[in-house]
């Protein structure tokens, strides 16, 4: 039996949450897949996994057996990777997340500007805006916006970002400018489906700095892009980050309201595992991504001006 393939097998089938989902991922027939598992259970003389008709379920044992085989996993990886030359020259792929609408407009340029200096790193820029398990899912970097939990991750802060509530020169003609946040339950509103929408915008009492909870009425759900375009067209006051309605307050497309009773800008970072050795492909990453990032966030929050945000990207000698 390949002890490794078998140790691979085990924890797609922990990761995919059933031996049909694992055997489709690593495109194996479930056969195979199973068979590989009862192996490993055989050799090792116990229980790793509890099979039902719906789901799997990891045993006493199955859990400490499959936090050490990804251990040894990585290690494995990280020892080829270490052969390949991966710390000797920057190469390879590096897997890079990011949320969509961010990733599309400011990620995106400057991978490409990396990919031009690097030409034997490749990159799989994924877009999404949930945060994915950098674990599970094999990412090399990520970008995060909002508070980092205590999670061991290696974080470099690159800027921060507003909560701005806004909408269109006609939406405030209409419904006029809320003097506070509670205003907002008269007027209409646009909601976004992100992941952690919540039904009331939360605000910060400038005088007292206590949190103001301001029940909206929205007349439109949407993505944080679609609900940008809608409030473009009047429907109504949107909230949304800073760099999701930047050009279009830049030109006077949107206005923006209550700016003394916005929260604490939330802080973005760039973030990785830790790593014993850094593979070269991320430090050079870093080293390249971070400061432009930074300059991007610095434009768009308006610390720096007479630049946009793509001014940064090249390298400085083509500058």
């Amino acid at each position: 039996m390949d002890r490794f393939d078998a140790m691979a097998m085990f924890l797609a089938a922990v990761d995919h949450g059933s031996l049909s989902a694992a055997a489709r991922a690593l495109k194996v027939p479930v056969p195979t897949l199973s068979r590989k598992v009862a192996d490993l259970e055989a050799v090792l003389g116990t229980q790793l996994l509890t099979r039902t008709t719906r789901k799997l379920s990891l045993t006493d044992a199955g859990h400490a057996y499959a936090g050490a085989a990804r251990r040894i996993l990585e290690q494995v990886e990280e020892a080829e990777r270490a052969a390949a030359g991966e710390f000797v020259a920057p190469r390879g792929t590096l897997v890079v997340t990011a949320p969509v609408l961010f990733g599309r407009l400011h990620v995106l340029p400057v991978v490409c500007a990396f990919l031009a200096l690097f030409p034997e790193i490749d990159v799989k820029l994924m877009l999404g805006d949930g945060n994915a398990d950098l674990v599970e899912d094999h990412i090399d970097m990520a970008v995060r916006i909002g508070p980092l939990p205590d999670s061991g991750l290696i974080a470099t802060r690159i800027g921060a970002m507003r909560a701005i509530v806004c909408a269109s020169p006609s939406a405030i003609a209409g419904h006029g400018v809320p003097q506070r946040p509670e205003d907002l339950a008269d007027v209409p509103s646009i909601a976004t489906n992100a992941p952690l929408w919540r039904p009331d915008w939360r605000f910060r009492d400038p005088k007292t700095g206590a949190f103001i909870e301001a029940p909206i009425r929205p007349r439109l759900t949407t993505s944080s892009e679609a609900a940008a375009d809608a409030a473009e067209r009047g429907t109504g006051f949107v909230r949304l980050l800073h760099y999701q309605a930047f050009e279009a307050l830049r030109s006077g497309r949107l206005v923006s309201v209550l700016e003394a009773f916005e929260p604490e800008p939330a802080p973005v970072h760039l973030v990785h595992l830790p790593r014993g050795q850094m593979p070269l492909k991320m430090r050079r990453f870093i080293d390249f991504a971070a400061p432009r990032l930074k300059r991007r966030l610095a434009v768009i929050a308006g610390l720096v001006e007479g630049e946009t945000p793509e001014a940064f990207d090249m390298p400085a000698e083509a500058r």
